[in-house]
This record gives structure tokens, C-alpha cells and sequence, in this order.
């Protein structure tokens, strides 16, 4: 079973956080909608949607990987 450490944005260094949501967001399958984005229009999407509470940075202590994860979802993960 998967058990998920909730990573806070804020204690992450610029460049770490810059390097993971510019990963996430050149990943494929995340351009959506009518109008393709930049790399930097999605990462300061991201960016928003951390700062909001949108978003969670999960990382599987199992597997060793990480993962952005909606509010919702996250909580969820962690509570299982």
C-alpha cells in the first residue's frame, strides 16, 4: 500500500519547485482546452493553484515518486 508524505511548496528551494512544476507541466496529456500554453503559463498556473490550496505536492515514500494532486484527492490519500 502506497503511503503518501504531503510536501509544503514553501519549504521546497525556488529552483527544486521551478525544476518539478516545469516537469509536471511539459508531462503529456496536460494541455487542454481551446488554446495551447506555454510552459510558463502552466507553471505559473500551477504556481497559483499551490499557493491557493488547489493543489498538493504528494510524494510516495513506496515508489519514490511524486505527484501534484488536487485538493480533494490529496486528502483523501493522505487519510486512507
Amino acid at each position: 500500500m502506497a503511503q503518501f508524505v504531503l510536501v509544503p511548496f514553501q519549504r521546497l528551494e525556488a529552483e527544486v519547485l521551478q525544476a518539478l512544476l516545469e516537469d509536471y507541466a511539459t508531462r503529456d496529456g496536460t494541455d487542454y482546452g481551446e488554446r495551447e500554453r506555454t510552459t510558463e503559463e502552466k507553471v505559473d498556473r500551477l504556481q497559483c493553484q499551490l499557493g491557493t490550496g488547489e493543489l498538493h505536492i504528494l510524494y510516495d515514500a513506496d515508489s519514490e515518486q511524486w505527484d501534484l494532486v488536487e485538493r480533494t484527492q490529496a486528502e483523501l490519500l493522505l487519510n486512507s
